[in-house]
This record gives structure tokens, sequence and C-alpha cells, in this order.
């Protein structure tokens, strides 16, 4: 049976979160891309994490640039505002809508092509800019749309459908947004739900730029043997560092994640990040050791994953430039244009 839209019925005992929605009012239009594709497991995640957060979905933005990846936003949060760019150019959208209106929850996502290659010089300055928002790029080291090129992510060595091996350095988006300066960088698997709701939860929360790279199959192009980002070849060399949970300051939440050395960071929200260390010389604080893990993992054929690197005293670009907090798309024109008398004071101010 072939359906065009999502059924409008659903289980009557769907659990509600605060605000009295479920998890179906976070959906968005029914997907279009390939059955199985490790995309839409990335934005069934996103869709749980922002109802079980209690979020109104309304005071979203969404934002992409051209890829599979890019039409994802429209199978995720429904009753969000959202715009779908040019290739490459996601940032510069979504760095005009936080300028504009800072209230909005802001989720950018992007592919390995979308952000590693078109669109390298902009992922590299909305990173240095600290936009707050989520910026979540799903890889799958191939190019879907255009029948399975390899992108700028797959790895040295790693092989096409047809066996032909791919001959180039791949560039790591995690390395490069930790040098950059991003304040919450993380990776995770389209296929382990556990570990990516959190992060996305945590992510949302976190006063800055967010970075999730998701490691996410293509089941078309690139899920065969040979293929270093196919569901089985990440399962069997994932190497998780750091699991995190996100406990509100209302309400703990609780998660099930392997016993190890616990840690409590206090948000600026009154929120708490609850880290549990896997590996139990690893700090999630330090963003020098988080490259260097990162690179020796690598230099094995290990994907290390979990919350990579955080910043406890983040902060956005609206904190940086000293913006006023009502947001500026709502200031109207008396104060957007005082007059001359005030420029002249401003002016004056600088010399």
């Amino acid at each position: 049976m072939t359906f065009v839209s999502k059924p409008a019925v659903h289980h009557p005992k769907l659990k509600l979160n605060e605000l009295g929605l479920n998890r179906r009012d976070y959906e968005g239009s029914l997907s279009t891309l390939c059955a199985g594709c490790g995309h839409d497991s990335v934005s069934a995640a996103i869709t749980l994490a922002c109802s079980e957060l209690s979020l109104p979905p309304h005071r979203f933005a969404k934002i992409s640039g051209i890829g599979c990846s890019s039409k994802t936003p429209s199978y995720f949060l429904g009753k969000s505002h959202g715009f779908n760019s040019v290739h490459g150019r996601m940032p510069s959208v979504a760095t005009g809508t936080n300028l504009a209106n800072s209230s909005l929850h802001l989720i950018g996502v992007s592919g390995d092509g979308d952000s590693a290659s078109i669109g390298l010089g902009q992922f590299a300055h909305i990173v240095r800019r600290r936009i707050n928002m989520l910026y979540i790029v799903d890889n799958n080291g191939t190019y879907g749309l255009t029948k399975g090129q390899f992108s700028a992510t797959n790895d040295q060595g790693s092989t096409s459908k047809k066996g032909v091996p791919n001959l180039y350095a791949p560039i790591d988006l995690v390395s490069m947004a930790l040098q950059l300066g991003a304040t919450f960088v993380a990776r995770s698997f389209s296929g382990d739900k556990a570990q990516l709701v959190p992060l996305i939860k945590a992510a949302l929360m976190h006063p800055g730029f967010a970075f999730i790279d998701v490691i996410s199959p293509c089941v078309a192009f690139n899920n065969h043997e040979g293929s270093t980002k196919s569901y089985g070849y990440v399962r069997d060399h994932d190497s998780q560092v750091v699991a995190a949970d996100l406990v509100m300051h209302r309400d703990e939440i609780t998660a099930d994640y392997a016993p190890g050395e616990r840690e409590d960071i206090t948000m600026p929200d009154g929120s708490c990040l609850r880290l549990r260390k896997l590996s139990a010389d690893y700090d999630p604080r330090d963003r020098l050791l988080a490259s260097n893990y990162i690179m020796q993992k690598a230099a094995i054929g290990e994907i290390v994953t979990g919350l990579l690197y955080i910043d406890p005293a983040a902060s956005d670009c609206h904190t940086i430039m000293n913006t006023t907090t009502q947001p500026l798309s709502e200031l109207d024109e008396s104060v957007l244009c005082p007059g001359a008398t005030v420029l002249s004071e401003i002016n004056s101010s600088f010399r």
C-alpha cells in the first residue's frame, strides 16, 4: 500500500508532554527518502528530542541547503518556520535568521556535500561566529541525489558500490569544528537512538554553536562491504567516549548508560548536563585532548562517538556583540532609526 500523506489517526494513549502535545505533533510530512535511509532516523530523533523537552514547535526555525539531508526538515516540526536555501549557503541564511530573531530555536540541517564541499567556507565562518544554533550534518560520504559519487568526507581507501577505491584524504568536520571554536561538538550514528536523542536535547539547550556530525548510511549507494560509512562498519568500529544526558532543572531525566565516572555540568538556564565517562582518561572539556583523541582513533579505523567537547562557559554571537535582548525583528522604526542626534552621539563615542 502506498501513502501520499501520513494517517491522521494515531494511538489515543500517546504520552503528552508539558504543553499537552504528543510526539506526532512534532512530526512533519511523509518522507520521500529511500526506505531505510539513516536520515529518517535522524529526523525521528529530532522529533523525539523536541517533544521530550516540551519546546513549542512554532518557536523553531529550520534551515537547510541542497541534498538528501537538506530535504529532511520537511519531515520534522511541521508547524515551525522553515527555509530551504541554495547549495552550501545554509549558514548564511541561518546567521541572518538568528540575528533577526534570537528568540527562535534554530536548527540547521546539512549534508557532507553541502557542508564539506561547496559550503566549506560558509561552515567555517558560522562556527567562528558562534551562532546560537544546532548544526547537524547527515554524513553518508556520498552524493545520493547524483547517484553515488564520493563526497569530501569519504575515507581514503573506502570503496564505492562498484568497488572503486577513494584516493583522497577525507575532510573531518568534527576536527574542523573543534579547531574553529565550536563550544559543543559531538558525533553519533543514526542507528543509535539511545545516544543521539540525548545529544540533540543537550545541543538544543546549549547557549552557542552546537555541532553534531551524524554518520547516516546511504542505503542506495554507500551501505556495502568496503564502505566506512555503512551500518555494519560503524557498528563494528564505534568507540564511545562520553555518554551524555540532559537533566532539566524542573524534573530529572534518567537514562540507562554503561557504568562509569559521573560528572554534572550546570548549564546557564539551570539545566544540568550529566556525563558518564566510558573512557576514564577522557575529559570532554579539553579541546586539545578531543582533537588528538579523534585523530588517534581515526588512524586505527575507529569512529569516536558521543559528546566529544563542551565549553561550560560558552557564549553566542549576541553576547559577544552585546545586542539587545529584544529580537531585532520586533524593534520598531523609532528604535531602528532614532535620528541624527542619536547617530551623532554614537559616532562621538568612538572618537
